[in-house]
């Protein structure tokens, strides 16, 4: 078992360099946010969800730089970012691509009524499936990466949104199919994040570290909305849908 972990541990730094001491830090954020609920009620979970979301950039960028120097990670963030402000601010006014839902005031701080933390969050989880799809194609761009992107990015939705709306940041106006989420919202993400996917034309990625990203975010989920939140559908649910992209990833490797 020492030894297992001692591997583990040197392959983990093989993999991310100087940025194993963010990825530390960010796998640590995500453990601790129940007990930074228990020990602070709901405001320790907020805080759990932005310093969580900002490490993951922070990963998320870093790889991105690495790839392709600083000026093309900012130029892709600067792509990310907007729309997805936009589609957000387009989908909780008029319903389009989303469906009909607003958002809370317990992000702040907004920019017409979306929270400036949720573009963040699509810059977070976009280049984990960005790694997952030139895995999984053999490509970083054309007609298949950017399908697979799409696709490897909407089933983290299937934990996100019904953990939101327990935690009370958002709320859809009539409910939906899937836990109480209209199955439209899923067919917005696939619409957005494709185009997303085009307008960035993000570099070839370093793979490892970003499908190990994308694998943990699925693991902790799991667990998370079995063992703390007792979210059992959404979590069977995601852990099949994410689980699906990891294995197809590793079978790639």
């Amino acid at each position: 078992m020492k030894e297992t972990l001692k591997q583990t541990v040197a392959a983990v730094r093989a993999a991310f360099g100087s940025a194993t001491p963010l990825l530390v830090a960010w796998v640590m954020a995500l453990l601790a946010m129940p007990f930074a609920q228990w020990a602070a009620g709901y405001p320790g979970l907020i805080a759990g969800v932005i310093v969580g979301v900002l490490l993951q950039v922070l990963l998320a960028v870093f790889f991105l730089a690495q790839a392709a120097g600083v000026r093309r990670a900012v130029l892709t963030a600067l792509v990310v970012i907007p729309v997805a402000w936009a589609s957000e601010a387009l989908g909780s006014k008029t319903g389009f691509p989303f469906g009909a839902y607003d958002y809370t005031a317990a992000l702040q701080p907004q920019l017409l009524g979306v929270p400036l933390l949720i573009p963040l969050a699509w810059l977070m989880m976009l280049p984990p499936a960005w790694a997952v799809a030139q895995r999984v194609t053999g490509q970083a761009s054309g007609p298949a990466f950017v399908i697979v992107s799409a696709l490897a990015f909407t089933a983290w939705d299937l934990f996100l949104d019904p953990q939101m709306v327990y935690w009370g940041l958002w709320a859809w106006e009539e409910g939906g199919a899937y836990f109480g989420i209209p199955l439209v919202n899923f067919a917005g993400w696939l619409l957005v994040s494709g185009l997303i996917t085009v307008l960035a034309r993000p570099p070839a990625l370093p793979e490892k570290p970003l499908i190990v990203i994308y694998a943990l975010t699925w693991l902790i989920e799991t667990v998370g909305q079995i063992v703390f939140w007792r979210l059992y559908g959404p979590a069977a649910f995601g852990f099949v849908g994410m689980g699906l992209f990891v294995w197809l990833a590793w079978r790639r490797r």
